[in-house]
């Protein structure tokens, strides 16, 4: 879903986007990190931004769940409710980015194309974008749960939970490729932060 006003044209600002870095301690970028529910995005994303702060680079956490009480609270879980909160949430980071703050998505945003939109959106303004592939299979998210969301899915109390009947998507290409089953979060964000130049 592509939403555009009518009658609209974009306003430019008088600051520049190396202007805007050098007021936040370096240029601002998008880490989006994708996988199933309760993979660990959100631990990873939070620890990141703690790390980034402790740079003096400014950093936000965009998390799924926090989003739908908000700015994403009238959709579902159809596909198409899907697709537009992560269009939702692509804007956002993106503005966030061109502000010069790096913008941490934790998002399962399950579906490649819903994401491969995100990236052009962040490159059509020049601003990097970089998937991440929290891969923590399945068996061990159900073990975890946190939510119950898995366990209501089983017992056929909760429709169209991805991993079970709905579909995840992995990332073909991500620009990183956590596993953190393998990895301790201390690793992942060391990963991050090279990746991130710091």
């Amino acid at each position: 879903m592509e939403a555009r006003s009518e009658n609209v044209t974009w306003h430019s600002g008088a600051v520049e986007r190396a202007r805007r870095a050098d007021a936040t301690g370096g240029a601002g970028a998008t880490v989006w990190l994708t996988g199933l529910p309760a993979s660990g995005k959100s631990t990873i994303a939070v620890a990141l931004e703690a790390a980034l702060l402790d740079r003096k680079r400014a950093a936000y956490v965009l998390d799924g769940d926090n989003l739908r009480h908000g700015l994403n609270g009238n959709l579902g879980f159809s596909a198409e409710d899907r697709a537009e909160n992560v269009r939702r949430t692509g804007e956002v980071a993106r503005l966030f980015a061109d502000a010069g703050v790096v913008a941490l998505v934790s998002l399962v945003s399950p579906y490649e194309v819903d994401r491969a939109r995100v990236r052009e959106l962040h490159e059509a303004q020049g601003l990097p974008f970089l998937e991440v592939f929290v891969d923590t299979p399945l068996e061990e998210c159900e073990r975890r749960d946190p939510k119950g969301l898995f366990a209501r899915a089983r017992a056929g109390e909760l429709k169209g939970m991805t991993g079970i009947d709905d579909p995840y998507e992995a990332p073909r290409s991500p620009e990183l490729h956590l596993k953190p089953l393998e990895q301790s979060v201390d690793e992942s964000v060391a990963a991050l932060l090279a990746r991130l130049g710091g």
